[in-house]
């Protein structure tokens, strides 16, 4: 695509095309993977190693909200200039980081010490910039206290960390103003256009992370465009969830930001699927035969994907309470997971190409019905308060702080394989994994001899990736009994690690920061895969609301109610995350 920069007044792609400011700057981005693009200043390396990361950069390389179509264009950029690799090479470009809403508790305890974690891993370019913007007044070295107390190192960091600790936060600057205004981002363009002028770099790539309340997305998103561009590097916005709250809001928010950032330059993230078992998700499924001729209808019966927390809103709740359980987990971090569980196998690790993929699978799945649905809300038990106990929350709320929902994918793969979902807050355990359950084996020979109270069906196959506490990926089988007689029972093949991998797990937020620098998209949500996940649960999120279905109570501390149990039977499974064998 050949763009042209036009005067700052003009009114966009949308303009003279009979398409939607959305659907007209979508493109298709090449954004091949690479970790360790950067370098710190201990780290030179060859620039070479780089470049191909760095051709996704090329596409943003205009200021966001003064593109044009070809046809419209009189003085366009060249391809050859467009995609010129060395322009985007990190020794003669700077990089600024700017968190919209640094004030914030996201920010401060997960965005900042994941910028810093890049920089003291040699992640970031030498010259490097770290922005503050929200609406509290503070200085440049009061920011600098207020984020330097939540910088940690690598257990393995020594005394270098304090070092390190000292000089990024000479790295870090802050600038006031609202999210509404344009005066606010004219005040920040001002201060980071100073702070790169200072590198002598001859050109300056700019990231912007909206870590805001969703009401103002649009109107930060428009200051940043208009007002913050880069003129002579590219600009990348980094959206947080949520993203609405149904199909309609969706694409208003969605056709919102269309207005200012072209669809290649918006970065939706999930941070869930910056979590180390999800990436690994793909390489264990594609780069291990044994699994993938498995993978599908004929050996699997039944895939579950459980989330679950021990704790309960803990003040939170008038915040949670606007959106409950299915919107907050189960419509995105549990259904990427599904995505990339279930989607084909993409033709390559391009990250149009994987999302390609997962789009098709999405719009494979049945719309989910409340004949499919089990709702719970916890209530208070000994020492722990219920949902309703909590004062940010309204009197006599049904918000489901619990739910289990069953999906089916319409596709020859899948095709009769139910999908178990199951998300809940006061749980009995902290735990995210996936549990993939196999067939039993037709004809067992061995049926005879399994161990006495073992069932039938805890003989199959079962392959565990658990995401989160004590990540591990195992395997379930059958084994004989040591001894002199012929007794079986069920024993595991695991992979612990803690023990396997001797370091620290990155954060999901670092990865997924990384993968923004580096222009790879792979981990991000793109408008129509929102919109296809959107469309599966909108009109079952309406009818809850509609009918006002009362969710069934469960204690605090319990494994959820009842009815979730039900569900499973109905699909001829159980929960095998209740089995006492994997606690």
């Amino acid at each position: 695509m050949i763009l042209q920069r036009t005067s700052h007044h003009g009114s966009g792609c949308g303009s003279k095309h009979a398409v939607s400011p959305l659907m007209a700057r979508m493109s298709v981005p090449v954004a091949p993977r690479h970790r360790a693009t950067c370098t710190a200043p201990w780290q030179r390396a060859a620039m070479g190693s780089r470049q191909s990361a760095m051709r996704a950069a090329a596409n943003d390389m205009v200021p966001l909200a003064d593109t044009v179509w070809p046809e419209d264009s009189s003085d366009a950029m060249s391809s050859t200039e467009e995609m010129d690799v060395e322009k985007n090479a990190w020794d003669v470009s700077s990089l600024s980081v700017v968190v919209v809403g640094a004030s914030g508790d996201l920010a401060k305890k997960k965005i900042f010490p994941a910028i810093f974690a890049l920089y003291y891993e040699g992640l970031l370019p030498e010259d490097f910039q770290v922005f503050g913007y929200a609406r509290s007044k503070m200085t440049n070295e009061e920011f600098r206290n207020f984020i330097g107390m939540t910088l940690t190192c690598r257990v393995d960091a020594g005394a270098k960390c304090a070092a390190a600790q000292e000089f990024f936060l000479t790295r870090c600057f802050y600038q006031s103003g609202p999210y509404d205004q344009s005066a606010g981002f004219q005040a920040l363009d001002k201060t980071m256009a100073e702070q790169e002028a200072a590198s002598g770099k001859k050109r300056s790539n700019r990231m912007f992370f909206l870590s805001i309340p969703p009401n103002v997305f649009i109107e930060a998103a428009a200051g940043a465009a208009d007002f913050c561009s880069s003129k002579t590097g590219w600009t990348r916005v980094i959206v947080e969830k949520p993203f609405g709250k149904d199909s309609e809001s969706s694409r208003e928010l969605s056709e919102g930001l269309a207005k200012h950032l072209r669809e290649e330059q918006t970065y939706r993230i999930d941070h869930y699927l910056g979590k180390e078992l999800i990436e690994n998700l793909t390489v264990l499924r594609f780069a291990n035969l044994v699994f993938e001729p498995l993978w599908n209808r004929q050996f699997i019966k039944s895939v579950q994907v459980v989330f679950s927390e021990d704790f309960g809103t803990e003040g939170r709740g008038g915040y949670f309470d606007q959106y409950g359980i299915i919107r907050d987990v189960i419509q995105n971090h549990l259904l990427q997971i599904v995505a990339l569980f279930a989607m084909e196998p993409p033709v390559s690790l391009l990250a149009e190409d994987i999302r390609n993929e997962k789009v098709k699978v999405i719009r494979s799945m049945q719309r989910v019905t409340l004949d499919d649905v089990v709702l719970g809300q916890y209530r208070a038990r000994k020492d722990n308060p219920g949902y309703l106990d909590d004062p940010t929350v309204p009197a006599g709320s049904v918000t489901p702080t619990f739910s289990a929902v069953a999906m089916k994918i319409s596709n020859a793969r899948w095709d009769g394989v139910p999908f178990l979902l199951k998300a809940g807050k006061a749980l009995d355990k902290r735990r995210a994994e996936i549990r993939v359950q196999f067939r039993s084996v037709p004809g067992n020979i061995f049926k005879a001899k399994l161990a006495t109270g073992m069932a039938a069906e805890s003989a199959s196959n079962e392959l565990v990736i658990r995401i989160q506490p004590k990540e591990a990926i195992y395997l379930k089988i059958t084994n004989k009994v040591p001894g002199l007689g012929m007794q079986l029972d069920t024993t595991k093949l695991d992979l612990q690690y803690t023990s396997a991998y001797k370091k620290e797990l990155p954060d999901a937020y670092e990865r997924l920061l990384l993968d923004v620098v580096n222009g790879d998209k792979r981990l991000f949500i793109r408008y129509d895969e929102l919109q296809a996940a959107w469309d599966l649960f909108t009109p079952l999120l309406k009818e809850i609301e509609t009918k006002k279905v009362p969710p069934e109570l469960y204690p605090y501390g319990s494994r959820g109610p009842v009815g979730a149990h039900y569900l499973a039977s109905k699909y001829g499974v159980r929960w095998s995350d209740l089995d006492e064998m994997d606690e």
